[in-house]
């Protein structure tokens, strides 16, 4: 049986003055970078949804981190006392409950307010919920949109999920266990039942699991009817549609109305993805036309 290895000694090199957004485990906790650790503990301050999740962090890694809550009911009338500790050269670190912070948070607010009183800001990269799904779904990587929660209700929910209907990319959701099943019905009602897609839950925890198939076998599946743990639905890219020729008209008449026609085809040719050169000889038999 292999021996888990303690944990590793922190860096003693002085620590900067600034902000410092810390990604922390969304599971496992041996998934800290040696960096997040070093700035953890070196800190003046640190900063956290949920002081009692952290707290188990740190507690794992005996660190003694000054901790203060800094979630979504605090965060606005909190931002000007931190603003005052690193403008006095302090040290301050923010983290999310799990995951990268920002993501899904309230913490971009005080990066704004930081970024914006001439504080330096450092990124301290690790765990993603969202890349980490992304790379276990089996659904392509090379073009992806995180798109966040979506709303609760049905009706909002379908509204919601339109704006991404066309887009060329894979889409990543953040979803709660509770509305699972009823999200992944309106998904395959918006993209289409037969659109690839995968469901992700508890990565890197001891029941990881990642459901591949359709949307519409997911949509039925007896899984999600109420699953336990955090959720990530990922939806791969619809099939590419080719443009009508009366789209590509439609199209290039709108263009020209306010373009020449050169710069018209290109525009047209560029959302359709059609070729220049036949769209610069429709425009020209158009103009011809009258």
């Amino acid at each position: 049986m292999s021996r888990l290895l303690p944990p590793p000694a922190l860096s003693d090199a002085p620590l900067a003055p600034g902000l410092y957004l810390v990604a922390t485990p969304i599971g496992n906790l041996r998934d800290i970078t040696l960096r997040a650790l070093d700035v953890l503990a070196a800190c003046d301050l640190l900063l956290a949804e949920d002081t009692r999740v952290t707290g188990k962090l740190l507690s794992a890694y005996s660190i003694r981190t000054k901790l203060e809550r800094h979630d979504e009911h605090v965060a606005e009338r909190a931002i000007p006392a931190i603003l005052e500790r690193l403008e006095a050269g302090e040290r301050v670190a923010l983290v999310s409950d799990a995951g990268t912070p920002m993501v899904s948070d309230p913490g971009y607010r005080l990066a704004r307010e930081a970024i914006a009183a001439g504080h330096p800001v450092f990124p301290i990269p690790g765990a993603s919920a969202a890349l980490a799904a992304l790379t276990l779904a089996g659904l392509p990587t090379d073009r992806f949109l995180f798109a966040g929660f979506s709303p609760p209700k049905s009706a909002a929910r379908r509204t919601f999920l339109e704006e991404f209907a066309n887009i060329r990319a894979t889409l990543i959701f953040f979803e709660g266990a509770s509305r699972v099943d009823d999200t992944l019905a309106d998904m395959a009602a918006v993209f289409g039942a037969e659109r690839p897609a995968a469901v992700c839950r508890e990565l890197t925890k001891l029941y990881e699991t990642c459901v591949r198939g359709s949307l519409g076998e997911l949509a039925v599946d007896p899984r999600f009817e109420s699953p336990k743990g955090e959720i990530v639905i990922l939806v791969g890219p619809g099939a590419e549609k080719v443009a009508s020729a009366d789209d590509a008209e439609a199209a290039l008449r709108e263009a020209m109305a306010r373009l020449p026609l050169g710069e018209a085809a290109s525009e047209v040719a560029k959302a359709l993805g059609l070729s220049r050169k036949d769209l610069y000889r429709q425009a020209l038999a158009l103009k011809e036309a009258g």
